[in-house]
Protein backbone atom coordinates (compact mmCIF):
# COMPACT_ATOMS: atom_id res chain seq x y z
CA UNK A 1 0.00 0.00 0.00
CA UNK A 2 1.47 3.74 -1.14
CA UNK A 3 1.05 6.04 1.42
CA UNK A 4 -0.65 8.78 0.29
CA UNK A 5 1.51 11.79 -0.74
CA UNK A 6 1.94 15.13 2.32
CA UNK A 7 3.52 17.97 1.39
CA UNK A 8 6.26 18.04 4.68
CA UNK A 9 6.07 21.82 5.42
CA UNK A 10 2.34 21.59 5.63
CA UNK A 11 2.70 19.30 8.58
CA UNK A 12 4.56 21.76 10.56
CA UNK A 13 1.93 22.81 13.24
CA UNK A 14 3.76 26.27 13.54
CA UNK A 15 3.01 26.98 9.42
CA UNK A 16 -1.18 26.60 10.32
CA UNK A 17 -2.95 29.38 11.87
CA UNK A 18 -3.43 29.32 15.50
CA UNK A 19 -7.04 28.94 16.61
CA UNK A 20 -9.07 31.84 17.88
CA UNK A 21 -8.27 32.00 22.07
CA UNK A 22 -11.39 32.19 24.38
CA UNK A 23 -10.65 32.63 28.26
CA UNK A 24 -13.81 31.43 30.50
CA UNK A 25 -13.69 32.16 33.96
CA UNK A 26 -16.69 29.53 35.17
CA UNK A 27 -17.11 27.17 38.07
CA UNK A 28 -15.84 23.43 38.34
CA UNK A 29 -18.34 21.22 37.88
CA UNK A 30 -17.24 17.66 38.20
CA UNK A 31 -20.75 16.27 35.91
CA UNK A 32 -19.04 18.02 33.16
CA UNK A 33 -22.35 19.54 31.95
CA UNK A 34 -21.88 23.06 33.19
CA UNK A 35 -19.29 25.37 34.50
CA UNK A 36 -15.86 25.23 33.22
CA UNK A 37 -15.93 21.87 32.09
CA UNK A 38 -18.87 22.66 29.84
CA UNK A 39 -17.22 25.77 28.19
CA UNK A 40 -14.11 24.11 27.39
CA UNK A 41 -16.53 21.04 25.79
CA UNK A 42 -17.64 23.91 23.41
CA UNK A 43 -15.51 25.62 22.50
CA UNK A 44 -13.33 23.22 21.43
CA UNK A 45 -16.64 21.99 19.53
CA UNK A 46 -16.69 25.20 17.72
CA UNK A 47 -13.23 24.88 16.57
CA UNK A 48 -11.30 27.40 19.05
CA UNK A 49 -9.14 27.03 22.00
CA UNK A 50 -10.28 27.39 25.30
CA UNK A 51 -7.94 28.91 27.95
CA UNK A 52 -10.23 27.90 31.30
CA UNK A 53 -10.04 29.98 34.50
CA UNK A 54 -11.77 28.24 37.67
CA UNK A 55 -13.20 30.77 39.75
CA UNK A 56 -15.06 28.54 42.05
CA UNK A 57 -15.85 24.89 43.05
CA UNK A 58 -19.17 23.73 42.91
CA UNK A 59 -20.51 20.44 44.71
CA UNK A 60 -23.20 18.90 42.74
CA UNK A 61 -24.87 16.08 40.25
CA UNK A 62 -26.77 16.06 37.52
CA UNK A 63 -29.90 16.90 39.61
CA UNK A 64 -29.06 19.85 41.88
CA UNK A 65 -26.21 21.93 43.27
CA UNK A 66 -25.02 21.05 46.90
CA UNK A 67 -23.27 23.82 47.89
CA UNK A 68 -19.70 25.84 46.48
CA UNK A 69 -16.49 26.32 47.66
CA UNK A 70 -14.99 29.30 46.60
CA UNK A 71 -11.77 30.40 45.84
CA UNK A 72 -9.59 33.45 46.79
CA UNK A 73 -9.98 36.15 44.76
CA UNK A 74 -6.18 36.31 43.45
CA UNK A 75 -5.83 32.74 42.66
CA UNK A 76 -8.62 33.23 40.27
CA UNK A 77 -7.03 36.61 39.02
CA UNK A 78 -3.21 34.70 38.82
CA UNK A 79 -4.25 31.92 36.71
CA UNK A 80 -5.85 34.44 34.24
CA UNK A 81 -3.05 37.13 34.18
CA UNK A 82 -0.30 34.46 33.80
CA UNK A 83 -2.11 33.32 30.33
CA UNK A 84 -2.17 36.59 29.42
CA UNK A 85 0.51 37.56 29.09
CA UNK A 86 1.32 35.04 26.96
CA UNK A 87 -1.43 34.18 24.57
CA UNK A 88 -3.44 36.81 22.18
CA UNK A 89 -7.33 36.78 23.17
CA UNK A 90 -9.93 36.61 21.08
CA UNK A 91 -13.03 36.97 23.52
CA UNK A 92 -13.98 36.21 26.92
CA UNK A 93 -16.57 34.42 28.84
CA UNK A 94 -18.09 34.83 32.37
CA UNK A 95 -20.34 32.23 33.95
CA UNK A 96 -20.49 31.60 37.63
CA UNK A 97 -18.07 33.47 39.66
CA UNK A 98 -18.74 32.00 43.19
CA UNK A 99 -18.76 35.63 45.35
CA UNK A 100 -19.09 39.68 44.99
CA UNK A 101 -15.48 39.48 46.05
CA UNK A 102 -14.13 37.63 43.06
CA UNK A 103 -16.42 39.09 40.46
CA UNK A 104 -14.87 42.50 41.74
CA UNK A 105 -11.51 40.92 40.65
CA UNK A 106 -12.14 39.56 37.65
CA UNK A 107 -13.87 42.55 36.44
CA UNK A 108 -10.91 44.13 37.37
CA UNK A 109 -9.52 41.80 35.00
CA UNK A 110 -11.76 42.29 31.94
CA UNK A 111 -10.97 46.10 32.46
CA UNK A 112 -7.57 45.39 31.07
CA UNK A 113 -8.78 44.18 27.73
CA UNK A 114 -11.73 46.78 26.32
CA UNK A 115 -11.96 45.83 22.94
CA UNK A 116 -11.94 41.78 23.87
CA UNK A 117 -15.57 40.76 23.39
CA UNK A 118 -17.74 39.47 26.67
CA UNK A 119 -20.22 37.07 27.11
CA UNK A 120 -21.66 37.08 30.24
CA UNK A 121 -23.85 34.50 31.01
CA UNK A 122 -26.11 34.41 34.44
CA UNK A 123 -26.84 30.80 35.55
CA UNK A 124 -29.90 30.65 38.05
CA UNK A 125 -28.93 31.00 41.69
CA UNK A 126 -31.77 29.60 43.37
CA UNK A 127 -29.74 26.91 44.79
CA UNK A 128 -28.07 29.33 46.83
CA UNK A 129 -29.40 29.21 50.75
CA UNK A 130 -27.32 32.86 51.43
CA UNK A 131 -29.82 35.29 50.57
CA UNK A 132 -27.38 38.64 50.97
CA UNK A 133 -24.43 36.49 49.37
CA UNK A 134 -27.06 35.92 46.01
CA UNK A 135 -27.92 39.46 46.48
CA UNK A 136 -24.40 41.13 46.95
CA UNK A 137 -22.95 38.65 43.98
CA UNK A 138 -25.39 39.97 41.64
CA UNK A 139 -25.15 43.39 42.16
CA UNK A 140 -21.86 43.29 41.58
CA UNK A 141 -22.23 41.70 38.71
CA UNK A 142 -24.72 44.40 37.62
CA UNK A 143 -22.07 46.96 38.34
CA UNK A 144 -18.66 45.77 37.25
CA UNK A 145 -19.12 43.35 34.53
CA UNK A 146 -22.38 44.54 32.85
CA UNK A 147 -20.38 47.52 31.98
CA UNK A 148 -18.23 45.74 29.77
CA UNK A 149 -20.70 43.01 28.55
CA UNK A 150 -20.90 43.28 24.66
CA UNK A 151 -23.99 40.05 25.13
CA UNK A 152 -25.71 39.20 28.58
CA UNK A 153 -27.31 35.54 28.29
CA UNK A 154 -29.78 33.73 30.23
CA UNK A 155 -33.45 32.81 30.42
CA UNK A 156 -36.18 34.91 30.43
CA UNK A 157 -37.26 34.20 34.17
CA UNK A 158 -33.89 34.63 35.19
CA UNK A 159 -32.88 38.03 33.43
CA UNK A 160 -36.40 39.38 34.71
CA UNK A 161 -35.39 38.35 38.22
CA UNK A 162 -31.94 40.22 37.50
CA UNK A 163 -32.73 42.93 35.78
CA UNK A 164 -36.33 44.13 36.71
CA UNK A 165 -37.01 42.82 40.07
CA UNK A 166 -39.80 45.11 40.40
CA UNK A 167 -41.72 43.65 37.71
CA UNK A 168 -44.94 43.35 38.25
CA UNK A 169 -46.97 43.18 34.79
CA UNK A 170 -49.23 40.31 34.01
CA UNK A 171 -47.28 39.38 31.32
CA UNK A 172 -43.35 38.96 31.42
CA UNK A 173 -40.92 41.42 29.74
CA UNK A 174 -40.14 40.92 26.11
CA UNK A 175 -36.50 40.75 24.91
CA UNK A 176 -36.56 44.26 24.15
CA UNK A 177 -37.88 45.50 27.30
CA UNK A 178 -34.62 43.37 29.25
CA UNK A 179 -32.31 44.84 26.60
CA UNK A 180 -33.69 48.30 27.79
CA UNK A 181 -32.70 47.20 31.53
CA UNK A 182 -29.73 45.78 30.72
CA UNK A 183 -28.67 48.79 28.62
CA UNK A 184 -28.89 51.31 31.56
CA UNK A 185 -25.86 48.86 33.14
CA UNK A 186 -24.03 49.43 30.15
CA UNK A 187 -24.60 46.03 28.47
CA UNK A 188 -25.31 46.18 24.44
CA UNK A 189 -27.50 43.08 23.94
CA UNK A 190 -29.56 40.33 25.70
CA UNK A 191 -29.88 36.98 24.36
CA UNK A 192 -33.24 35.51 25.96
CA UNK A 193 -33.71 32.23 25.95
CA UNK A 194 -37.02 30.09 27.06
CA UNK A 195 -39.69 32.65 25.82
CA UNK A 196 -42.60 30.70 26.16
CA UNK A 197 -44.99 30.89 23.09
CA UNK A 198 -47.88 28.31 21.51
CA UNK A 199 -48.27 25.62 20.21
CA UNK A 200 -45.40 23.68 22.11
CA UNK A 201 -42.40 26.02 21.17
CA UNK A 202 -40.16 28.10 22.59
CA UNK A 203 -37.94 31.46 21.50
CA UNK A 204 -35.01 32.79 21.98
CA UNK A 205 -34.27 36.24 21.28
CA UNK A 206 -31.42 38.46 20.47
CA UNK A 207 -32.16 42.19 21.31
CA UNK A 208 -30.75 45.28 22.11
CA UNK A 209 -32.45 48.53 23.51
CA UNK A 210 -33.85 49.73 20.38
CA UNK A 211 -35.51 45.82 19.25
CA UNK A 212 -35.45 42.31 18.58
CA UNK A 213 -32.55 41.63 15.99
CA UNK A 214 -32.86 37.60 15.38
CA UNK A 215 -33.71 34.24 16.94
CA UNK A 216 -34.69 31.08 16.57
CA UNK A 217 -37.73 28.79 17.46
CA UNK A 218 -37.34 25.53 19.12
CA UNK A 219 -39.85 22.53 19.73
CA UNK A 220 -40.08 22.31 23.57
CA UNK A 221 -38.16 19.14 25.00
CA UNK A 222 -40.46 17.11 27.54
CA UNK A 223 -37.44 16.73 29.55
CA UNK A 224 -34.77 18.52 31.70
CA UNK A 225 -31.09 19.63 30.48
CA UNK A 226 -28.05 20.61 32.73
CA UNK A 227 -25.78 22.93 30.27
CA UNK A 228 -27.78 24.54 28.05
CA UNK A 229 -27.24 28.10 28.88
CA UNK A 230 -23.56 27.37 29.35
CA UNK A 231 -23.55 25.47 26.12
CA UNK A 232 -25.23 28.37 24.40
CA UNK A 233 -22.75 31.17 25.83
CA UNK A 234 -20.07 29.51 25.56
CA UNK A 235 -20.34 28.63 21.63
CA UNK A 236 -21.17 32.33 21.05
CA UNK A 237 -17.96 33.40 22.53
CA UNK A 238 -16.19 31.38 20.36
CA UNK A 239 -17.92 32.65 17.20
CA UNK A 240 -17.23 35.94 18.24
CA UNK A 241 -14.13 34.95 18.64
CA UNK A 242 -13.56 34.40 15.21
CA UNK A 243 -14.56 37.87 14.38
CA UNK A 244 -18.39 36.73 12.97
CA UNK A 245 -21.06 38.90 13.00
CA UNK A 246 -23.14 38.84 15.97
CA UNK A 247 -26.51 38.52 14.28
CA UNK A 248 -24.96 35.48 12.59
CA UNK A 249 -22.87 33.93 15.48
CA UNK A 250 -26.24 33.87 17.45
CA UNK A 251 -27.78 32.37 14.68
CA UNK A 252 -25.33 29.40 14.24
CA UNK A 253 -24.71 29.69 18.24
CA UNK A 254 -28.41 28.65 18.54
CA UNK A 255 -28.29 26.05 15.93
CA UNK A 256 -25.87 24.31 17.66
CA UNK A 257 -27.33 24.36 21.06
CA UNK A 258 -30.37 22.73 19.20
CA UNK A 259 -28.61 19.83 17.75
CA UNK A 260 -26.38 19.58 20.91
CA UNK A 261 -30.02 19.11 22.88
CA UNK A 262 -31.50 16.75 20.63
CA UNK A 263 -28.37 14.58 21.07
CA UNK A 264 -28.30 14.71 24.11
CA UNK A 265 -27.89 11.83 27.15
CA UNK A 266 -28.13 11.27 30.73
CA UNK A 267 -25.10 9.84 32.29
CA UNK A 268 -26.92 9.66 35.73
CA UNK A 269 -29.87 9.64 37.52
CA UNK A 270 -30.84 13.38 37.44
CA UNK A 271 -30.98 16.15 34.00
CA UNK A 272 -29.87 15.35 30.79
CA UNK A 273 -26.02 16.86 29.62
CA UNK A 274 -25.88 18.37 25.88
CA UNK A 275 -23.73 16.19 23.14
CA UNK A 276 -21.61 18.97 22.33
CA UNK A 277 -19.81 16.67 19.81
CA UNK A 278 -23.12 15.08 18.01
CA UNK A 279 -21.44 15.91 14.64
CA UNK A 280 -18.39 13.56 15.34
CA UNK A 281 -20.64 10.52 15.60
CA UNK A 282 -22.09 8.88 12.31
CA UNK A 283 -25.38 8.97 11.44
CA UNK A 284 -27.28 6.10 12.40
CA UNK A 285 -28.65 4.60 9.66
CA UNK A 286 -25.03 4.48 8.61
CA UNK A 287 -23.47 2.48 11.58
CA UNK A 288 -23.18 -0.87 10.91
CA UNK A 289 -24.76 -1.20 7.75
CA UNK A 290 -24.66 -4.31 6.25
CA UNK A 291 -22.60 -4.83 3.15
CA UNK A 292 -20.39 -1.71 3.77
CA UNK A 293 -17.15 -2.53 2.69
CA UNK A 294 -13.95 -1.95 4.64
CA UNK A 295 -11.56 0.33 2.37
CA UNK A 296 -8.47 -0.99 4.81
CA UNK A 297 -9.74 -4.77 4.31
CA UNK A 298 -10.19 -4.70 0.55
CA UNK A 299 -6.81 -3.34 0.16
CA UNK A 300 -8.31 0.31 -0.62
CA UNK A 301 -6.49 3.52 -0.16
CA UNK A 302 -8.91 5.28 2.72
CA UNK A 303 -10.13 8.34 1.72
CA UNK A 304 -9.43 11.01 3.93
CA UNK A 305 -12.73 12.35 6.05
CA UNK A 306 -14.50 15.84 5.07
CA UNK A 307 -13.25 18.22 7.54
CA UNK A 308 -15.86 19.36 9.36
CA UNK A 309 -17.06 23.05 9.38
CA UNK A 310 -18.94 25.09 12.30
CA UNK A 311 -18.25 28.67 11.39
Amino acid sequence: MNPIATDPASEDPQDLPAPACVMSFNASDATGAGGIAGDIATIAAMGAHALPVVATIVMRDTAEVFEQVTLEADAVTEQARGVLEDVTLSAWKVGFLGNAETVGAVAEVLSDYPDVPLVTYLPTLSWMDDEDEAQAYLDALRELVLPQTEVLVGNQKTLTDFLLPEWDAERPPSARELAVAAGEHGASYVLVTGVQLPNNQVDNVLASPQGAITGEKFERFDTSFIGAGETLSAALAALLATGQELHLAVSEALAFLDQSLDAGFRPGMGNVVPDRFFWALPPEDEEGEDGAEDPMAAGLEPTPGKPRSIH
